[in-house]
C-alpha cells in the first residue's frame, strides 16, 4: 500500500502514531485537502499577493479574486469549515476530530494564511463561529452564524484595548451598559483582527458591564456589534513589523456610544470571561497547528536552498558547512517534538473539550511559536539577504509568528499558568517522598543498616 500523501507534509513517524485514530472520512478528507492544496492553492499564492493592490486605500477595499474563486471550488468539494467538529457542534460541525483537523491545519499552513482562508478556516472567523455555535441564541445563529458558515460575510473580535494591559482581560475598560431595550458600547480598542475586511459585518466586542461586581470574572460581557453601526470608527490599520495584513488587518477602533439591540448580548450579562475562555482554547491550538506547518515549510525551503548548486560558498555546497547541517538536524528534531505536543493537545480536546486540556494548550501556546521562530530564523540565515526580503515567504512568516507570542495571551501568562498548575503537584509529591523514606528506613533497619536522616 502506498504511503499516505500527508507524509510529505509532516513525517512518517508522526503519521504512524496517529493513523489509527483517523476515521475513513478523516483520511479521505485529508487526502482531498492535500490534492486541493497542490493543484489549486499553492499555484495561486503568488497570484493572490499580486492581486492585492499596493495603493494604501484600494488594498482595504479589495476582495482578492483568486481567493474568492478558490473558496467556491473548495466549498463544492466539501472542504469547508473543517475546524468545526461535529462531536462538539452536532448541528453545524463536520465529522472531523480536533486531532484530524490538527493535521489538516498543518498541511494548509504550507500556503500561509491563504490555505485556511480558502476553506473558511481562518481566524478570527473560526473563533467567532465557535462562540456563536456554542453560546449564541437561535436568533443570533440564524442572523450571524449561518452567513459566516456559508462564507457570505466575515467578522472581527474586539477585546484588546489601547493604553490597557490587556493580557489581563479584567483590566479592559470598554463600557457596555443597558439603556432601555438597547445596549450602549463605548471604548477604544486596537489590534482588532478582521476589522479591515470589506466583508466584515459584525464585531464581537468584550467590555465591562458590571464594574462593581465583587467577582472580577463576572464584570464583563460580550455583545454583537454590527460593523456598520453608527459610532463604530475604524481609526487605522496597525502594522506588524511593517506588514498591514490587508485586507483583514488588525485595526484600531473607537466605539462611540454605539447602540445594539438587547438581543445582541451573547449568552447573558457577566458571561464574558466564560465566552472568551471557550473561544480562545481551540483558537490557540489552531494557531499552534498552523505554526508547525510554517516551520515545516521553512525547513523545506532551507533544504532546497542549501542543496542548490548555484549557491556554493567557498567552494562548497551550503549543506557541506557544519553549522548548516547542524541547523537542519536541530530543526527536524524540534519540529517533530513540537508536533507531538500539538497532537497531544488536540487529542485531549477531543476527549475532554478545551476546558479539560488547559495544561496541554498552555504548554503548546508558549512552546510552538518560539520553536517555529527559531526554525524560520535558521532558514532566513541560509537565504542571506533574500531571506529578509519580500521575495521569500520567510520574513512575513517570521513577523506573524513573533506576533503570536503576544496574541491570545502572551507567553509569560501561559508560562505562569502552567508553572502554577505544576506547583499544585508539590504537596502530593512531598507526601509520597516521605512515605517512601519511611519504607526505606524500615528496610534499612531490617538489614542492619543506618537509616536515612
Amino acid at each position: 500500500m502506498a504511503p499516505h500523501p500527508v507524509i510529505a507534509y509532516t513525517s512518517e513517524a508522526s503519521w504512524s502514531m496517529i493513523e489509527d485514530k483517523f476515521t475513513p472520512y478523516g483520511k479521505e478528507t485529508l487526502a482531498k485537502v492535500i490534492k486541493f492544496l497542490e493543484d489549486e492553492i499553492l499555484p495561486a499564492v503568488k497570484v493572490a499577493h499580486a492581486q492585492l493592490p499596493d495603493d494604501p486605500i484600494k488594498r482595504w477595499q479589495t476582495i482578492i479574486p483568486i481567493i474568492a474563486e478558490l473558496k467556491e471550488k473548495a466549498k463544492k468539494q466539501g472542504l469547508w469549515n473543517l475546524f468545526l467538529s461535529k462531536a462538539h457542534y452536532p448541528e453545524f460541525g463536520v465529522p472531523l476530530s480536533n486531532l484530524e483537523y490538527a493535521v489538516v491545519a498543518e498541511v494548509l499552513a504550507h500556503a500561509g494564511h491563504i490555505g485556511p482562508e480558502v476553506m473558511n478556516c481562518s481566524a478570527p472567523d473560526t473563533g467567532n463561529m465557535e462562540v456563536l455555535a456554542r453560546y449564541g441564541s437561535p436568533e443570533q445563529q440564524k442572523k450571524w452564524l449561518v452567513p459566516l458558515l456559508n462564507g457570505e460575510i466575515r467578522s472581527a473580535f474586539a477585546m484588546t484595548e489601547k493604553n490597557v494591559a490587556s493580557s489581563d482581560a479584567k483590566n479592559i475598560r470598554t463600557s457596555i451598559r443597558q439603556e432601555g431595550n438597547e445596549i450602549v458600547i463605548s471604548g477604544h480598542k486596537w489590534w482588532i483582527s478582521g476589522a479591515g475586511d470589506p466583508r466584515t459585518k459584525l464585531h464581537l466586542v468584550m467590555g465591562k458591564s458590571d464594574p462593581n461586581n465583587k467577582n472580577s470574572y463576572n464584570q464583563q460581557s460580550v455583545v454583537i456589534v454590527p460593523a456598520d453601526a453608527p459610532g463604530v470608527k475604524i481609526i487605522r490599520p496597525m502594522k506588524v513589523f511593517g506588514y498591514d495584513d490587508a485586507p483583514e488587518g488588525h485595526c484600531e477602533i473607537i466605539y462611540e456610544n454605539v447602540r445594539a439591540p438587547l438581543s445582541n448580548l451573547v449568552l447573558g450579562w457577566g458571561r464574558g470571561f466564560e465566552i472568551i475562555q471557550g473561544r480562545l482554547g481551540p483558537g490557540r491550538i489552531h494557531h499552534c497547528m498552523r505554526s508547525i506547518g510554517a516551520a515545516q515549510s521553512a525547513l523545506d525551503l532551507m533544504l532546497q536552498r542549501v542543496t542548490d548548486p548555484g549557491r556554493k560558498t567557498f567552494g562548497k555546497y551550503l549543506h557541506e558547512h557544519g553549522t548548516v547541517i547542524a541547523d537542519i538536524a536541530k530543526s527536524r528534531a524540534e519540529i517533530e517534538s513540537a508536533r507531538l505536543l500539538v497532537l497531544s493537545a488536540a487529542l485531549q480536546i477531543d476527549k475532554y473539550k478545551a476546558k479539560g486540556a488547559l495544561k496541554e494548550i498552555g504548554i503548546a501556546k508558549f512552546v510552538i511559536p518560539s520553536m517555529a521562530l527559531t526554525v524560520i530564523d535558521r532558514a532566513i540565515q541560509s537565504f542571506g539577504a533574500e531571506g529578509v526580503s519580500q521575495d521569500t515567504e520567510l520574513a512575513a512568516r517570521w513577523a506573524g509568528l513573533r506576533t503570536l507570542r503576544i496574541a491570545d495571551g502572551p507567553d509569560a501568562v501561559h508560562i505562569q499558568q502552567v508553572g502554577q498548575r505544576e506547583l499544585r503537584r508539590a504537596p502530593e509529591l512531598t507526601r509520597k517522598a516521605q512515605a517512601l523514606k519511611k519504607k526505606t528506613n524500615a528496610l534499612m533497619e531490617r538489614h542492619g543498616l543506618k537509616a536515612q536522616l
